[in-house]
């Protein structure tokens, strides 16, 4: 993992203040149908395999629901058992979510459950979890990551209520996130890394990029237009806070320097970070954030 430096000098097209132009691409975080099938595997009630809105979901049980001094070892040794042992009903190389709950799992427990689905001819792709380290962990060994507080709903925002929302803690990511892998998190995300292109960010807080942000990033996804996206580097294939969307610039700038990206009274637009807290402050007023009054220094 390298970080992306700055450039040591910028041109006059980057010391200014540059607008994306919106563009409309949805990235609803939330199914549109909920309805479950019956299960595929339901004889065993500590861990199942699911269709669920045309998915596939492996379920594991909280915490609080496994069966007393039953080890973890002997109800996932029973569901590869079962999964084995019946006739396959789905397409070989089927994604499969796993919804982890509030269950601490590390990389090799991950990799072990990976390895499973494997033997099945399934593929493990998503880990839905309340846990922050088990996002953590889930990003590093390369799977899309949904952390969820209980009864928050990420880009859905109730009505009625300020938008000043309870964040969870920040979720900090010492990885770059490739191409296919996607973060959800009902926080601000931290990377030390990079976000390349065709990885997805979409975080209820700020995100922070520690290097070349060149992917899809998506901060203040609960409506909070306060929110900001800074990066080391900025080529984002698009970046979107609150319900306000925007592309980059089509001719790249012919060099970088830390920028943070916040919504003004015309959009999207981006600031030089190192003095951004200095120039502007955010106007309920205008619904976003407006230049500062300069101040008398005697």
């Amino acid at each position: 993992m390298s970080k992306q430096t700055c450039c040591s000098q910028a041109n006059s097209c980057m010391s200014s203040e540059t607008t994306f132009s919106a563009d409309d691409l949805d990235l609803s975080l939330d199914d549109k149908d909920n309805t479950a099938s019956p299960l595929i595997v339901n004889s065993y009630s500590q861990v199942y395999l699911k269709t669920e809105s045309e998915r596939l979901l492996l379920v594991l049980p909280a915490e609080e629901e496994m069966v007393l001094n039953m080890p973890w070892s002997e109800v996932w040794q029973e569901l590869k058992h079962r999964l084995q042992a019946r006739e396959q009903s789905w397409q070989a190389g089927t994604a499969v979510s796993l919804l982890a709950k509030d269950q601490l799992l590390d990389v090799r427990q991950l990799q072990t459950i990976a390895e499973t689905l494997s033997e099945v001819n399934l593929c493990l792709e998503k880990v839905c979890t309340s846990r922050r380290q088990t996002a953590v962990a889930a990003a590093t060994a390369g799977y899309s990551v949904e952390q969820k507080a209980v009864d928050v709903t990420l880009n859905e925002p109730s009505e009625g209520k300020t938008q000043a929302l309870s964040l969870a803690d920040p979720l900090y990511l010492q990885n770059t996130v490739r191409s296919g892998v996607e973060v959800r998190h009902p926080g601000t995300v931290v990377v030390l890394g990079d976000l390349n292109p065709g990885g997805i960010i979409i975080a209820a807080g700020d995100i922070f990029i520690w290097g070349r942000l060149r992917g899809i990033a998506h901060a203040g996804a609960q409506g909070n237009r306060q929110s900001r996206i800074l990066a080391l580097q900025m080529e984002p294939t698009q970046l979107r806070i609150a319900n306000v969307v925007a592309r980059a610039p089509k001719v790249p700038p012919k060099s970088f320097e830390s920028e943070i990206a916040y919504i003004a009274s015309e959009g999207i637009r981006l600031s030089q970070a190192s003095d951004f807290a200095k120039t502007h402050s955010f106007s309920e007023e205008v619904g976003g954030w407006a230049d500062s009054p300069p101040t008398n220094n005697k």
